[in-house]
């Protein structure tokens, strides 16, 4: 099982769309790996330049509905090559945030008001998120302190999280 901690990026806004992940002129790239430079490269986001504020991260906390648009797969693809396996949300698109873990990432979902205080305690400053998936905890360390958030996560999801996503999840039991 991969890890689920790291830096953090903070993106401020909701809506983020898999063009604004991916953008789709890059869909006809045949591996995950040509995806790389172009994560994020669309976003629409004050201050946001994605050559540099993605360097070192591992996971994203944002604001709601990500990963509206089309259902494309591309979106988790170019998160995964740059090394980010946690993206922590409001809300996500639904066929998204199943892609996530049928790739072997997470999309966890916390409530407006936890994510409200992650940004307000640790946004624009240097934090680290650890993911305990035996206790359903994050521990998110910054500005001098750390803090713990419960998660949820189903049993199905546990076990593609576990396995790597759904082709090695589906080796293991078919």
């Amino acid at each position: 099982m991969d890890s689920f901690s790291g830096n953090v990026l903070f993106l401020n806004r909701s809506d983020i769309n898999t063009d604004e992940i991916i953008p789709a002129k890059y869909l006809t790239e045949i591996s995950k790996e040509a995806l790389k430079p172009f994560l994020l490269e669309d976003l629409n986001l004050e201050g946001f330049n994605p050559r540099s504020d993605l360097a070192d991260k591992q996971v994203i906390v944002t604001r709601s509905n990500f990963g509206c648009g089309s259902s494309r797969e591309h979106a988790p693809w170019a998160l995964e090559v740059n090394g980010i396996r946690l993206v922590i949300a409001e809300s996500f698109a639904r066929i998204f945030r199943q892609n996530m873990f049928n790739c072997g990432m997470m999309a966890l979902e916390l409530p407006a008001a936890e994510i409200d205080r992650l940004f307000s305690e640790f946004a624009g400053k240097p934090a680290v998120i650890k993911t305990d998936l035996e206790q359903n905890i994050l521990r998110v360390t910054g500005n001098g302190r750390t803090v713990e958030i419960g998660f949820a996560i189903s049993g199905f999801d546990r076990s593609l999280v576990e396995a790597g996503g759904w082709v090695d999840f589906a080796d293991r039991n078919y």
